[in-house]
């Protein structure tokens, strides 16, 4: 601001002394007339003059006055020029000021939209980092653990094979009453399906419907178990999943007393195993992992209902039997591992032990 005083004083400065200049020739000019005016007051009216001399007198007189109208005229010029020239001075000024307000306001801009910038900058920094994190759980989440992927996979072979065994069964019996589980891990035989209320014994079709269901359970364990019916030979699709157990599960209504229901049910599952070992007992040789047959039996009575016993199609559904299949489910990644490595020998070995 002292600077911008000073340059308007030194401008203020060089007007002023261009403007005493022409005054002070001005006023010099006057000063010269006003002296030929006195001369001429003194001159007595017996002076004379020579006319040469007046005339010369006269004529400085009238260039004098003529200079003066023209010194006054350039002075007037000078003015109107002095007064533009500071009409423009000023309004350069005011504009001057206008745009460094205006800067300094732009420049409070570019400050405020520098601290927004850096602000946002930390939030994607912040957003990065998160999405960053994010995409490792994610990465994480998405590797395949083998633990869980075996008992995934045991899951979804033993729903395959409850389907394959129940459309096969229904082809050759169209009118049996069996379903799968809602647990999915269960073939469910309910009502008179194979054995008359009270009784543990087949009857003729009853037993055809057994002995159909061992042959295909044989045909479809070998694919699934270990020991000498084992085949893991190409048309087996069953990854390196193992069947724990097949059990026979006897169940009975609620009449009758406990004991006898429970007697009942597990007569029921024994005699359900019996027809099903043919001359060889074959379906006996399928083994698990730890060298046991899978087939087991048991009898539940009316220990295990799933339907209510105070009606008579609930009666019904709860007289029935039950083959259940167990999936071997190791408990570490190095169990399933050791199923890889003993099931890859038994491929390389041509599918059999």
């Amino acid at each position: 601001m002292r600077g911008l005083v000073r340059r308007r004083t030194q401008e203020d400065e060089e007007e002023s002394v261009f403007v005493t200049m022409t005054d002070m020739t001005i006023s010099f000019l006057l000063i010269v007339m006003i002296l030929l005016a006195f001369f001429a007051t003194q001159l007595s009216s017996q002076d004379t003059v020579p006319r040469d001399q007046f005339n010369v007198i006269l004529n400085d007189l009238r260039e004098a006055r003529a200079d003066i109208r023209r010194l006054e005229a350039e002075r007037d010029a000078a003015r109107e020029a002095l007064d533009a020239a500071i009409s423009e001075r000023n309004a350069a000024i005011e504009e001057r000021d206008r745009l460094r307000a205006e800067n300094a306001d732009l420049l409070a801009r570019i400050r405020e939209l520098e601290a927004l910038v850096d602000q946002l900058q930390r939030d994607l920094d912040a957003v990065t980092a998160e999405r960053d994190d994010l995409l490792e759980r994610l990465s994480r989440l998405q590797q395949i653990n083998p633990l869980e992927a075996y008992l995934a996979q045991a899951i979804e072979q033993r729903r395959e094979i409850l389907i394959e065994l129940r459309e096969r069964l229904l082809i050759e019996f169209p009118d049996l009453q069996v379903v799968i589980s809602a647990e999915q891990d269960a073939l469910r035989f309910q009502g008179e399906g194979l054995f008359r209320s009270g009784s543990s014994q087949l009857e003729p079709r009853q037993r055809q419907i057994v002995d159909t269901m061992g042959r295909l359970l044989d045909e479809i364990l070998v694919c699934f178990t270990l020991g000498d019916r084992a085949n893991r030979g190409p048309d087996c699709d069953s990854g390196n999943a193992l069947i724990e157990a097949v059990q026979i599960e006897g169940h009975t209504d609620a009449d009758g007393s406990d004991l006898n229901n429970l007697r009942l049910s597990t007569d029921r599952a024994n005699a359900t195993l019996l027809v099903m070992l043919d001359e060889e007992r074959t379906i006996l040789a399928h083994e698990n992992l730890r060298g046991q047959p899978v087939m087991s039996v048991s009898g539940y009575g009316e220990m295990r209902p799933i339907e209510t016993n105070a009606t008579t199609e609930g009666k019904a559904a709860n007289r029935r039997i039950d083959l259940r299949i167990i999936m071997y489910a190791p408990s570490t990644v190095e169990e399933v591992e050791e199923i890889g490595r003993r099931l890859d020998a038994l491929r390389a070995a041509g599918g059999s032990e």
